[in-house]
């Protein structure tokens, strides 16, 4: 009897958790994880397996990340008329790192791992993270409000820690380690924009208001809006990072530290 055809044998936690370790993933390790989780294909079990075999890759003393945002950012608060309105104002609900929903215009995998029970999120609203396993309350704690992208946040914490990041089916575009770079980078003329929103902080609803470097925009105004693919492209040309498949996914897997610092000197030799 002929067997099922390949290209319609669904994944499985057990094999995926195998092509993680075969693109280089390693017990321990940190890995903020972007995903199309579409693009994996159908798994045994569903999107939960992909999150389980994430965890069996990095094992027990391992981290997941993912970058979260927060919907409420778009929702409400991007709209001057409501957020500015003092009507509207005691109405808007306040960012709760607790259960407050990951944007959607990231997929569902943040929303995903935020849920999953142990997640742990930093408190920064636009810039939160998410993270589970061991060393989640280490990545999430002491978010800046300012200039949530530099080092006193998730992604600084995650390049220090010599962690990696996964594009798990996920554009090149979308590594949003990369908004640390431009952070880093010494180019003249950075738009700094005023941020207001609502945060629930010990029970109480507090207004607070933040610097940001602009980061809905690129950087430099003459760069596309997808330039965050032109960095990561190069920097697998010049034979950094590993390329595979994590079930059907076309994934890729890079160092932090390193993408970080070959953006910042992408960026600096180019508008420094």
């Amino acid at each position: 009897m002929l067997g099922r055809p390949a290209s319609r044998v669904p994944a499985t936690r057990r094999t995926l958790a195998a092509d993680l370790r075969q693109i280089g993933i390693a017990p321990g390790d940190a890995v903020m994880v972007h995903a199309a989780l579409r693009s994996v294909g159908p798994v045994v079990g569903g999107a939960d397996m992909v999150i389980a075999a994430l965890r069996d890759a990095v094992g027990p003393t391992g981290t997941l990340l993912a970058y979260a945002d927060w919907q409420g950012m778009d929702d409400v608060l991007s709209d001057p008329a409501i957020r500015n309105d003092p009507a509207l104002r005691p109405d808007i609900p306040p960012f709760d790192v607790a259960t407050s929903r990951a944007t959607r215009d990231n997929g569902s995998f943040p929303e995903l791992l935020r849920t999953t029970p142990g997640a742990l999120r930093s408190g920064n609203p636009g810039a939160s993270c998410v993270a589970l396993g061991h060393r989640a309350e280490f990545f999430v704690a002491d978010h800046a409000l300012d200039f949530g992208y530099g080092p006193e946040s998730p992604f600084g914490e995650l390049v220090a820690a010599e962690g990696k990041v996964l594009m798990l089916g996920a554009p090149l575009d979308t590594m949003t380690l990369l908004h640390h770079a431009e952070h880093l980078a010494r180019v003249p003329d950075k738009p700094v924009i005023t941020v207001a929103a609502p945060l629930l902080i010990d029970g109480k609803v507090v207004w607070r208001t933040w610097r940001e470097f602009n980061t809905s925009d690129p950087i430099i105004r003459s760069l596309p809006d997808d330039y965050f693919a032109l960095i990561v492209e190069a920097f697998l040309e010049s034979g950094r990072g590993i390329q595979g498949s994590v079930g059907r996914a076309p994934s890729v897997l890079v160092p932090a530290a390193e993408i970080v610092r070959f953006g910042v000197a992408w960026l600096e030799s180019r508008f420094g």
